[in-house]
């Protein structure tokens, strides 16, 4: 069974920076597309950022230019460095891992790390 465990949230002050890590435990790791999700309180989960088994990277237009997301299919983890962060970055964010690699539709999630960002 493929589990998925985030690390690396916290809180950090407008314009300050954090990287957030996750780990995919399974030989399949690189036939994967992941991703990072977040969802803030009274809102919709969104998808922030994803990358393919080849590499490519999408982002949503709110993080383009300071988040950047990278795989390392050696050590089985995916990282999300976040840069610029705002108040509006606050949010749980997830991991999500799946093979169909179908849009940013994933089967398999983490539980989530808290990102909090004071202004």
């Amino acid at each position: 069974q493929v589990r998925v465990v985030e690390s690396g949230g916290g809180s950090v002050k407008a314009g300050g920076s954090l990287e957030l890590s996750c780990l995919v435990s399974g030989p399949t790791f690189p036939y994967f597309c992941l991703a990072w999700f977040r969802q803030a309180p009274g809102k919709e989960r969104e998808g922030v950022a994803d990358i393919r088994r080849g590499g490519e990277t999408n982002y949503a237009e709110s993080v383009k230019g300071r988040f950047t997301i990278s795989r390392d299919n050696a050590k089985n983890s995916l990282n999300l460095q976040m840069n610029s962060l705002k108040p509006e970055d606050t949010a749980m964010y997830y991991c999500a891992a799946d093979s169909s690699c179908s849009g940013w539709t994933y089967a398999i999630w983490g539980q989530g790390t808290q990102v909090t960002v004071s202004s």
